[in-house]
């Protein structure tokens, strides 16, 4: 039987009303530089090489590989320590969106070894691939694929690669906000006309990914992310027995961090993630121990003491000055400063290990980017980590850390 998420605490009224009521401000929920976003992409190399190519980030002097052997990873093109039952998962969000000019399998598969190689470098254990859906509007009953949703079938592909490299894997497509942003809206409040018909057309959408996740033996499929609006309906108990029948590893449910800590996260899944972005408000000089507490303080007010069925699905912050304030604003675009998120990096980890949480995939890769290039600040996002030699340490330091996981306990 799958056990409803339980009520542990409620956020007083007050407060949601001074920390709820401004989202963008406090970065409620991530605000991510996706599809839509007024900010320049780069133009991408030619294929045939693809050390050149660059999504989102920019950037030509190549960084210092973090594993230090880049060559040595790419031969053997293994995980260190493979995740088992019980273990933290150690992970990062890759963001893949499809470009313009569709590049070949060749390609992917290619790109896909490079990220993995990266990965590996980090110490990372696990590895999440994220991609959009879209929705036409925030009444919007049908929603559907889009040019730049992989196919299940180059999906399978990239999945394969980190599978064989030793990776735990997780499949999460996410609703895009492109189409929301123009009326203020996001996927957390959504209204369709007709629930019914949006949890069908969910349905028809989802079918063909459950079944490339389930052919390439990924671990978890997410099958819904940050859809606070829709939280509880009626609609999700046929959809999860759906996906129990069609998938055969873990079915789970990313929660936006406002809903896990003020209410009932109300979903028939056993396995719940949390996207955290806690703001905290201290100077940016505040040392890794304040930032624990303020870390402690939004965690407490749901649960105290160990949160062994917890993942922090999906977490990160801009190495910028301010953005202690705000982890969850991405589009602002203040003066470099990484050591906040290399200290932001530090803290969260500590908190995940002192409350033996089930671990942590930082916010993120996007797939056609090289990682070992320096980001370009005049156009790269700043929630960009990869060549960042401080913030990749302290990820290093935390994925290659003494923390055996939550143990072999039943999640959720």
């Amino acid at each position: 039987m799958r056990s409803r998420l339980p009520l542990l605490a409620i956020f007083p009224v007050t407060v949601l009303t001074i920390v709820l009521g401004s989202p963008f401000i406090l970065g409620n929920h991530p605000v991510r530089w996706e599809s839509g976003s007024a900010l320049p992409k780069v133009v991408i190399g030619d294929e045939k090489d693809s050390s050149t190519s660059s999504g989102h980030k920019s950037g030509t002097a190549t960084a210092s590989s973090p594993s230090g052997s880049a060559s040595s990873a790419a031969d053997a093109l293994q995980v260190a320590k493979p995740w088992k039952q019980g273990m933290a998962q150690w992970g990062v969000q890759l963001y893949w969106e499809e470009e313009k000019t569709k590049r070949s399998d060749t390609f992917i598969e290619k790109q896909a070894r490079k990220q993995a190689e990266y990965l590996i470098g980090l110490g990372a254990n696990s590895v999440s691939v994220s991609f959009p859906f879209f929705i036409q509007n925030s009444t919007s009953d049908t929603l559907s694929a889009g040019a730049k949703t992989p196919s299940p079938e180059r999906l399978q592909k990239v999945l394969k690669v980190f599978k064989d490299a030793g990776f735990r894997t997780q499949v999460r497509p996410i609703l895009d906000e492109g189409t929301l942003k123009p009326t203020k809206h996001w996927r957390g409040d959504i209204d369709p006309a007709s629930r019914s018909a949006w949890f069908a057309s969910y349905k028809k959408f989802l079918t063909p990914y459950l079944r490339a996740a389930d052919d390439a033996k990924t671990n978890t499929f997410v099958i819904g992310t940050e859809l606070n609006s829709l939280e509880g309906d009626v609609g999700w108990e046929p959809l999860v027995s759906y996906t129990e029948k069609n998938f055969s590893g873990e079915v789970s449910y990313n929660a936006n961090w406002d809903n896990y800590v003020t209410g009932r996260i109300n979903m028939p899944v056993n396995h719940l993630g949390v996207d955290a972005y806690f703001p905290v408000k201290v100077p940016d000089t505040a040392p890794v121990s304040a930032l624990v507490k303020g870390w402690n303080t939004w965690l407490d007010r749901k649960a105290t003491g160990p949160l062994p069925k917890i993942l922090v699905s999906e977490t990160g912050i801009g190495a910028m000055n301010g953005a202690y304030h705000a982890p969850g604003d991405f589009y602002a675009r203040r003066a470099v400063n990484p050591h906040v998120q290399a200290n932001w990096y530090k803290a969260v980890c500590q908190v995940v290990q002192e409350r033996k949480m089930q671990g942590i995939y930082w916010w993120s890769l996007w797939f056609d980017d090289d990682p070992n290039t320096k980001p370009d600040d005049k156009v790269a996002s700043r929630l960009d980590f990869a060549g960042r030699p401080l913030s990749e340490a302290a990820i290093k330091s935390c994925f290659t850390s003494d923390y055996a996981g939550p143990g072999t306990a039943t999640t959720n």
